[in-house]
């Protein structure tokens, strides 16, 4: 009986220290069925209609989810870079490891993991669920957490978007970024390529 009670004490305490792991968590409903929305996450063709304007994506484990969210940028500083796929199960889950963005260097240095779960609501509504977790504590961990509680909703945001309006025009988000270059660089928008 003593046994079965520090047993019960262990799984309890497992437990809560699992319930206690912080995550980013988000859902959403998109106008499309589940192939749609397996083609958009898992080919680079379908994470530039909504997620960034440059990607490679490998769908296999252990495959490239490279997602290019300022191409122009020096390598390593692009986006998710060097991210790769974790787990696979076609038109269900998509795992791959994530990092901070360049602005967070210590945490950057750091991997994540994400999982995005596809739900069939019909034939042509698919809910998708993000499950953003791996989290460190204090310091830049705080700052890329609050950063990807943000950008995860619009991440998702842009996906329905895509649905329902068609593919994103990356041209206005790359001209800003050129813009942001040359105002670094002191020279006028235009002359940086």
């Amino acid at each position: 009986m003593k046994l079965l009670a520090t047993t019960v004490l262990l799984v309890c305490a497992a437990s809560q220290s699992l319930a206690a792991e912080r995550a980013v968590d988000k859902e959403i409903i998109v106008p499309a069925g589940v192939d749609a929305v397996w083609q958009a996450w898992t080919t680079s063709e379908g994470i530039k209609t909504f997620f960034a304007p440059d990607a490679l994506v490998e769908p296999r484990v252990g495959g490239a989810f490279h997602i290019h969210v300022d191409p122009g940028a020096e390598p390593g500083s692009k986006g998710a870079d060097d991210m790769r796929i974790l787990a696979i199960q076609p038109k269900k889950m998509l795992s791959f490891d994530w990092n901070a963005p360049p602005s967070l260097p210590q945490a950057r240095q750091q991997r994540t993991f994400v999982i995005v779960r596809l739900y069939p609501v019909d034939a042509k509504t698919t809910r998708v669920t993000l499950h953003h977790t791996g989290w460190g504590d204090g310091g830049e961990w705080d700052q890329a957490y609050q950063y990807f509680d943000r950008a995860w909703g619009n991440v998702l945001a842009g996906l329905k978007t895509r649905f329902e309006q068609g593919p994103k025009d990356w041209a206005p988000w790359l001209a800003q970024l050129e813009a942001w270059r040359a105002q670094r660089a002191g020279q006028p928008a235009g002359a940086v390529k």
